[in-house]
């Protein structure tokens, strides 16, 4: 006989306390379930139910198989179930968070082609600038950029980006162009305050040592756009990702600061909650953004 169906048939008459009860479970014969038990207590060589004309209960022997048992059978139905997930069409509702800036410029344009590719998903984008808890305030899957935090989240790389001081021209005419990264303490900063390390601009020397300088921003805020328009103004020297500077240094708005640096570049992440499968909605959006951005270099971000 199938050891499933033996498992299944002990541990179905421990839940339902009793054989009729389990044969209407079961969907067969009082006869068969009896049989199944009866060679299962065989082949173990065991007894596990205790009988009587009035109720059946397990054996401490049958207690202590049952607690193994339930788990097997439910390792078995997960396992079913994640074959046939993965075999449906990707449906449903895709929650997403994102950094404004990054969801606006780069996610957004991009939402229509994957829409129409995946008819029965729907998608619901919430632009922040906070890092959220996915499995707690109900997220699928969060776009991240830079150093990601240790954590159970699973995370797949989408793309990756440059990291680079930038100044509008007018600063530089104003305050000069710092020289070396020591005298970036004597020059205005604007800081990212979304970031833990906000106060903190790691950089790579032309030696390849590693530097952290450590000042006060003159000006501090959440959002990576108003931090770029401040840039742009003339407030201060930014430090900020290329995706979001690419078109205003292209026009002439901005302009690296230090040239002579060596590249940063930054992965930017899909992150989702842990588990033992994907869902297909979350797999169909990161193979659709990994397809889509895989097209551009880090220079271009």
């Amino acid at each position: 006989m199938d050891r499933l169906t033996e498992m299944e048939a002990f541990a179905t008459v421990v839940d339902q306390g009793g054989f009729t009860d389990a044969a209407r479970k079961m969907g067969i014969s009082k006869s068969a379930v009896s049989k199944h038990v009866s060679a299962l207590e065989a082949r173990l060589g065991a007894r596990l139910l205790n009988r009587t004309t009035r109720r059946v209960s397990p054996t401490e022997i049958g207690l202590a198989y049952y607690d193994r048992a339930r788990r097997v059978l439910n390792d078995a139905g997960e396992a079913d179930a994640l074959v046939t997930a993965m075999q449906s069409a990707p449906s449903g509702l895709l929650r997403i968070s994102v950094a404004t800036d990054f969801g606006v410029n780069h996610l957004s344009p991009v939402l229509g082609d994957f829409l129409k590719e995946y008819p029965d998903i729907t998608v619901n984008m919430v632009l922040n600038n906070r890092y959220v808890e996915l499995i707690s305030e109900g997220f699928d899957m969060a776009i991240r950029i830079g150093e990601l935090e240790d954590s159970t989240l699973r995370a797949r790389k989408i793309a990756d980006t440059t990291r680079k001081m930038i100044a509008a021209p007018r600063y530089i005419q104003q305050f000069g162009r710092p020289e070396r990264i020591d005298d970036l303490n004597e020059h205005k900063l604007l800081h990212y305050s979304n970031q833990s390390s906000a106060a903190v601009w790691k950089i790579t020397a032309p030696s390849g040592e590693k530097r952290q300088i450590r000042t006060a921003g003159w000006l501090t805020v959440n959002d990576g756009q108003s931090l770029l328009n401040a840039c742009v103004a003339g407030l201060g020297i930014a430090y900020l990702p290329s995706f979001l500077f690419a078109d205003a240094m292209s026009k002439g708005l901005v302009e690296e600061v230090m040239p002579g640096l060596p590249e940063e570049v930054q992965g930017i992440y899909a992150v989702y909650p842990p588990g033992r499968f994907t869902q297909p909605k979350v797999r169909a959006f990161i193979d659709f953004l990994v397809a889509v951005f895989s097209e551009k270099g880090p220079q271009d971000w």
